[in-house]
Order: C-alpha cells, then sequence, then structure tokens
C-alpha cells in the first residue's frame, strides 16, 4: 500500500504504542470525605486547587467553573454519595450548577453571599428541582435568615467559631429541619463536643486531609469555541451547525456524553451519536456546559498536532462507515472517543464507565474484532506507517488501495481546516 501524508519514518511511532507521547497540563481538585457519627461516609466536599496545594488560591468565580467544569471531566457518577460545591452569587443565578445531577449534589452558599430577592427565588428554584443547600461557615446575622427556607445543612466552622457563636447558631435554625455539619474538626474533644451539640456530620483533618485528584487538560480548539458561543446565542440554534461544531472537539463531545450520561440517571438508555445525546441535554445545558468549559480552555496549552489527530482519525472513520455498512455519525463518534485515554492519560475503561454508549461501541474502544474496531485497527496502522496492517485490512474490507489512501488525504486535509492551519 503506497504511503499517504505520513511521516518520516524515524518519526514514525511503533505500531505497537500507536498513541504518541503527550505533556498536557493538569488540572486539579480536592476532595475531603464528610462522614456521619459512626464514620460512614457521607460525600465529599470538591475543592478548586491552582496547583498541587492544600489550600485555595485564586478569584471565587473562576474557581467554581473550574470544579464543576472538572467534575464533567472526572468524578464518578454516583447516587449513594453527596458532592458538595461552593458555589458564588453568579453561578446559582446563572444556572451553572444544572449542570450537576440534582440527586448527589449539595450546593454551598458562601458565607459572603447575602440574600436578595433574584438569589432566593433562584435557589427555590433550584430546590424544587432536587437540589440540596448547604450554608458554609454560617455565622448568626438576621440577614441571612431567608437562607434557612431551604438549608438542608448548616457548617459550624469548629476552628473559628466559639461555643456563644455557635449557640446562638443553634437557636437560630431551630425549627428549620437542617443538619449541623461541623467542619474543620481537628481533635477527638472537637468531635465529642460537636456530637454532644447535635452535630451528624463531620468533616476535618481528624478523618482526612484533602486528597488531591488530578486530571489532564484536554487540548481545546479555541476556533471551535468561539463559533459555537456565537451559534448558540442565535435565536433560534441550528442543532445541526451545534453538532457539527461540537463533533470537532473532542473535549466537548466528552462533556456532553457526560451530561447525556447524567440526564440518564435512572432512566435504561444509550446514546449513538452526538445528536442524540445533543437532543437528551437540550440547548440550554450545553450554553451553560461551553460557558464552564472556557474557564479551564483560558489557561489551557493548545496543541494543534493532537487536535489535528482527534479530527483526523474521528473523519476518517466516518468516511470508512459505508464500507462497514455502518452508520457515519457514529463512527465518527468511535474515532473520536478513540484518543480519550491519551488526552486524559488514565485507562480506557474508567472513561467508559462514565459514557452512555452502546455496548458494541465500547467493546470496540477495548480492541474486539467487530467492523467497528476493524475501522480504528486501520487508522491506527496508517498512523503508525504499518503499510503491512493496512494492506492485511484493505483485502479483508474488499476496498481498493486508492480509495484507503484517498479517504485518509482527505480526512488530513480536513482536520487541518478545522484547526486553521496549512497541512505541510
Amino acid at each position: 500500500m503506497s504511503p499517504v501524508a505520513s511521516p518520516a519514518p524515524s518519526e514514525a511511532p511503533s505500531p505497537t504504542a500507536p498513541h504518541p507521547p503527550i505533556s498536557a497540563p493538569s488540572r486539579f481538585l480536592g476532595r475531603q470525605p464528610i462522614l456521619g457519627a459512626q464514620r460512614h461516609l457521607f460525600g465529599y466536599e470538591l475543592l478548586y486547587r491552582a496547583c498541587k496545594t492544600d489550600h485555595f488560591s485564586g478569584d471565587p468565580e473562576q474557581a467554581t467553573r473550574e470544579v464543576i467544569d472538572h467534575w464533567l471531566l472526572l468524578i464518578p457518577y454516583s447516587t449513594r454519595t453527596a458532592s458538595f460545591v461552593n458555589c458564588t452569587r453568579n453561578t446559582l443565578t446563572e444556572g451553572l450548577v444544572t449542570l450537576l445531577p440534582p440527586a448527589s449534589t449539595v450546593l454551598e452558599i458562601l458565607e459572603n453571599i447575602e440574600p436578595d430577592p433574584e438569589l432566593i427565588d433562584c435557589c427555590l428554584t433550584l430546590k424544587k428541582q432536587g437540589y440540596r443547600f448547604a450554608l458554609d461557615g454560617f455565622l448568626p446575622q438576621s440577614s441571612r435568615a431567608p437562607f434557612f427556607h431551604f438549608a438542608d445543612f448548616i457548617k459550624l466552622d469548629f476552628h473559628a467559631a466559639g461555643y456563644d457563636l455557635r449557640s446562638e447558631v443553634y437557636a437560630m435554625a431551630a425549627g428549620s429541619g437542617a443538619r449541623f455539619l461541623a467542619e474543620k474538626i481537628e481533635t477527638e474533644i472537637q468531635l465529642r463536643i460537636a456530637i454532644s451539640e447535635g452535630c451528624t456530620l463531620f468533616q476535618g483533618y481528624f478523618f482526612s486531609q484533602p486528597v488531591l485528584l488530578s486530571s489532564r487538560v484536554i487540548p481545546q480548539n479555541y476556533f471551535v469555541y468561539l463559533k459555537l458561543i456565537a451559534e448558540l446565542h442565535r435565536d433560534p440554534a441550528s442543532l445541526r451547525k451545534i453538532e457539527k461544531l461540537i463533533s470537532a472537539d473532542a473535549s466537548l463531545c466528552y462533556r456532553v456524553l457526560r451530561l447525556a450520561n447524567s440526564a440518564l440517571q435512572g432512566h435504561p438508555g444509550i446514546v449513538s451519536t452526538i445528536r442524540e445525546a445533543l437532543l437528551l441535554v437540550g440547548d440550554d445545558a450545553v450554553r451553560k456546559m461551553v460557558t464552564v468549559a472556557m474557564a479551564g480552555a483560558l489557561t489551557a496549552h493548545r496543541s494543534p498536532a493532537l487536535i489535528s489527530m482527534v479530527l483526523s482519525r474521528a473523519h476518517f472513520c466516518e468516511l470508512l462507515a459505508p464500507a462497514l455498512s455502518l452508520q457515519p455519525a457514529q463512527l465518527y463518534l468511535l474515532g473520536m472517543l478513540s484518543l480519550l485515554d491519551a488526552l486524559f492519560e488514565m485507562p480506557l475503561s474508567r472513561i467508559l464507565e462514565t459514557l452512555p454508549i452502546t455496548p458494541a461501541m465500547k467493546a470496540a474502544l477495548a480492541g474486539d474484532d467487530s467492523p467497528r474496531s476493524l475501522a480504528l485497527h486501520l487508522v491506527r496502522s496508517l498512523e503508525a506507517c504499518d503499510w503491512i496492517g493496512c494492506e492485511k485490512i484493505q483485502h479483508r474490507l474488499g476496498l481498493a488501495e486508492g480509495a484507503i489512501a484517498a479517504m485518509y488525504a482527505q480526512s488530513l486535509r480536513w482536520a487541518s481546516t478545522m484547526i486553521g492551519q496549512e497541512l505541510p
């Protein structure tokens, strides 16, 4: 089989290592457990971390958006443990928190947020949708009493608040039905005092320091982001155009599928294409998703070579679909997802657990012997300049040598066009 737009032999990746080495920036998230009196796990507080340090630094607005986006990319779905997320006023009123599943999310209202009619109405709406609320570091100020109408948890800082201050909070919250959560518990004596005062949930270094989670930042195609933002603000928005734009960015595809998985919680169902996922989650959720994703995109290091590889692989699989009697949209998604393990630098099996795709597609990504998997084997052979492997698959599919060469060349040109670069 003739080479097609291939790298020089000395630069070609090994056939046994289809993914090129990647040095992607990391993003970090602290996760500290929240326990019950019997030390059972109730949930985790998700804490923004700008780097590998156990303290907060940065802008609260940016931090909340990144925590939400990090959850979309990394945190496993679970209805058994709650995720406590610090919220600014804007993330509540703009509805960005609705990207998180209501059944397992507790929205923490920070101590510097004052109630106003718009915020209270917004919180009551979120409460009806199934979200729970925690008042973080609560102080006995009469101006904050309106928060008691929907508070499920009141967090008391045992490091900063003395007995007299805590007693005022207990008296003020009497009859609200909210559970008291003692935070910053550092000694067994503090734990015993908290229990004697009626606290039923506990958090602090006495139990565990925050565990630092990290994930690789998927390179963002900024050109696609700008066009997508413009399209999402059209009235009405074009589903076809939105689908096309999202299909040009692996990180957006993954986020949409995660949103779809969240929407399917408690209901059997799978999605086979990006369009099906978009119809499931709706325009509003996609618009919010792009907003929080931009928080990470603004600081991510762009890798045109990696983006080009993801796009060309997806488009090649799409072009090959008719020869395999498969749907092009499904094969495109398959190609797009096939590099997620390299992008995230984590096992593919762990990633696939979070996606509502068909068992057949998961099996193909895992390397079975299906026609779908054959498409991935072929494109990987092309990327690795494994012409013997290409020829075997070509004969198995009954395709002419020139047809595969033309499809691969077309996919390379298309990927270069999508990221706005000239093809070398």
